[in-house]
């Protein structure tokens, strides 16, 4: 085992499926991974009325996620127990216990705290756009963005703990070009999915920012098994069920992200490795 460390920092259950393959990678390079969750997708979607009801579905979900670690091998999980935002326009967005209402300076500081726990090498986050935009995605990007800096200033959140200096954060993310892809793809096929709506050059990041990019073939058994056992969220009607499985595994084969904060990489780092001179 080494002494690197990797922190997925996410906002609700199924949202380190972007990801797993890169961290099941780390975990096989003798990395050590963990995850933050700010919530428990309490206001999801219940794709089978017999897995859970809008009372029950935070805890179902937790148990999901829960399941989800343990097939990509995460055993360090961390909830910050704030509560799903809902997309962006619903009710849910006013509810005071929701992450987007979420006092700043405490938000921070609880994800400070799992920093100083964990102690991770690199944190990785969603990007700027938040993938698609939900709220808890943009609160969940920024806040981290802020927990790395103060993470390892020891005037910052002095009860959470001896300050920790993460080495470096990435932004994980898709392309703009393979967004354009799908959109275009789902088109073609005459699927219908809200993300055919969304604005490839608004989504996601511009192809020359991104600057990592890991081949995670090897691990698409593995993230087909992690990804379902999202069972609440995997609607058997949904879009991704019409997409042939080849054409699946060749959109889910490369995990791509931007260098965002702390150490640079350098000039001739390997386009695959996140730790790229930390060594």
């Amino acid at each position: 085992m080494s002494d690197l460390s990797i922190l997925a920092c996410y906002a609700h259950p199924d949202d380190e499926q972007g990801i797993s393959g890169t961290l099941r990678l780390c975990l096989d390079s003798g990395i050590r991974a963990g995850l933050l969750c700010a919530t428990r997708g309490e206001v999801g979607e219940i794709a089978d009325p017999s897995l859970a009801t809008p009372e029950t579905l935070g805890e179902v979900r937790e148990k999901e996620l829960r399941q989800a670690a343990q097939i990509i091998g995460i055993s360090d999980l961390y909830f910050l127990d704030y509560r799903d935002s809902g997309m962006d326009g619903t009710p849910e967005n006013k509810d005071p216990r929701a992450f987007v209402n979420a006092d700043e300076h405490e938000a921070v500081g609880r994800i400070v705290q799992v920093i100083r726990d964990f102690k991770p090498t690199v944190i990785v986050t969603f990007d700027a756009t938040g993938g698609y935009g939900h709220p808890d995605h943009l609160a969940i990007h920024r806040w981290t963005a802020q927990a790395f800096t103060a993470a390892g200033d020891p005037s910052c959140y002095p009860e959470a703990g001896p300050a920790f200096a993460p080495r470096r954060l990435f932004w994980s993310s898709f392309p703009r070009s393979v967004r354009k892809m799908m959109v275009e793809y789902f088109k073609e096929h005459n699927i219908h999915s809200v993300f055919s709506n969304l604005s490839p050059e608004k989504y996601g990041l511009p192809d020359e920012m991104i600057t990592n990019r890991v081949n995670v073939k090897p691990y698409l058994s593995l993230k087909r098994r992690a990804l379902g056992a999202h069972r609440t969220q995997l609607n058997p009607n949904g879009p991704f069920t019409k997409i042939p499985p080849e054409k699946w595994d060749e959109w889910r084969s490369v995990e791509s992200f931007a260098f965002g904060m702390g150490e640079p990489l350098p000039p001739d780092a390997d386009p695959g490795d996140l730790f790229a001179g930390l060594r």
